[in-house]
């Protein structure tokens, strides 16, 4: 199993990152990104600890972790240049809290997170094909959400990704164990938003080529 959007308690996640590490360890995960919610008051803090603990624990783990960002209910307008200072700090993944239909995210957001430097644009809500297009043009992948809430709009997303050509990614958006889920539930909750089995492993192929590229960086 591969998730790229999990939450620690540096934003509002129950675990440690070491711990969050070594249980997903327990469950034969991957990879996975620990990408807490930042904004101007705390990217500075969040990144380079999240960086720090990864760096050391991905030493002594079969699951690599990477240090990553999610960058949450911010003006649209500073959404490049916060993405630049993350990677600036050594976020190796970000992510860009996408208009969810459950959360007062501000409109042109997720126009702002596909005309910027940036890997996946999570729970986009009603994304709109021309940024959908945009996503696609410039190699930032969609979410498709396994959170409550964030998902009721998977749907959506699928149908808006099939007629541009946009990439998916599926994540959990974990905050605690209880949103940890296995790769056959990960293969539900596609067949659920529309997906076929061949376009899911698609999406597990996807995330495990995105998870080697931020190793990498």
């Amino acid at each position: 199993m591969i998730d790229l959007h999990m939450h620690s308690l540096f934003s509002d996640g129950e675990l440690l990152p070491a711990e969050l590490i070594q249980r997903l360890e327990d469950l034969s995960y991957e990879y996975l990104a620990i990408t807490d919610h930042a904004d101007a008051s705390n990217l500075d803090w969040i990144v380079p600890r999240l960086a720090l603990v990864t760096r050391e624990v991905n030493r002594y783990r079969k699951v690599q972790a990477i240090p990553g960002v999610e960058l949450t209910h911010l003006p649209p307008e500073t959404i490049p240049e916060m993405a630049s200072e993350a990677r600036r700090l050594g976020a190796r993944l970000i992510v860009v809290h996408g208009e969810t239909l459950v959360e007062p995210v501000p409109k042109g957001t997720n126009r702002a997170a596909v005309e910027a430097d940036v890997d996946i644009l999570a729970h986009p809500g009603l994304i709109t094909e021309e940024e959908a297009r945009l996503a696609a043009r410039n190699g930032i992948l969609l979410e498709v959400s396994a959170r409550k809430g964030h998902c009721l709009a998977n749907g959506h997303v699928v149908q808006v990704a099939r007629k541009t050509g946009a990439g998916l990614i599926l994540n959990t958006d974990s905050h605690g164990p209880g949103d940890f889920i296995s790769r056959s539930f990960a293969m539900k909750t596609a067949l659920g938003a529309g997906l076929n089995e061949e376009e899911f492993e698609l999406m597990m192929k996807t995330a495990r080529a995105l998870a080697q590229k931020a190793l990498s960086r």
